[in-house]
């Protein structure tokens, strides 16, 4: 683990998943916001996979954040997301990324999907 101090200078906000009764028996999903994160974004190896009329990149992001006790609604987890204008990153796994517990690395995935 890297003992350099990550530059947390993206401003992203932090999203869960809802799922809130449509009054019709089912459910209906959207994104509410938990805060603002301060954070270190860097990219790995894209990839491009094709199908039929659809072009699906994928490019995963190391996203480095301040650390939050578990259980606060400022710590990330899995199936949430970060939110930077339009763009958004899915984050699929949350690991400490220094030894003293101070900041924690989120690893996600940012999808853009063209037709």
């Amino acid at each position: 683990m890297s003992t350099a101090q990550p530059e947390l200078t993206r401003k992203l906000t932090l999203e869960a998943l809802e799922r809130v009764p449509d009054g019709a028996g089912g459910f209906v999903e959207s994104w509410s916001v938990l805060g603002t994160l301060w954070a270190e974004v860097k990219a790995g190896t894209g990839k491009e996979t094709e199908e039929e009329f659809l072009t699906l990149s994928t490019v995963p992001y190391r996203i480095t954040v301040r650390s939050a006790p578990p259980g606060a609604a400022s710590r990330p987890k899995a199936d949430q997301r970060f939110r930077e204008g339009s763009r958004v990153f899915r984050i699929l796994a949350v690991a400490d990324a220094d030894v003293r517990g101070r900041y924690l690395t989120c690893f996600t995935r940012e999808e853009e999907v063209s037709a």
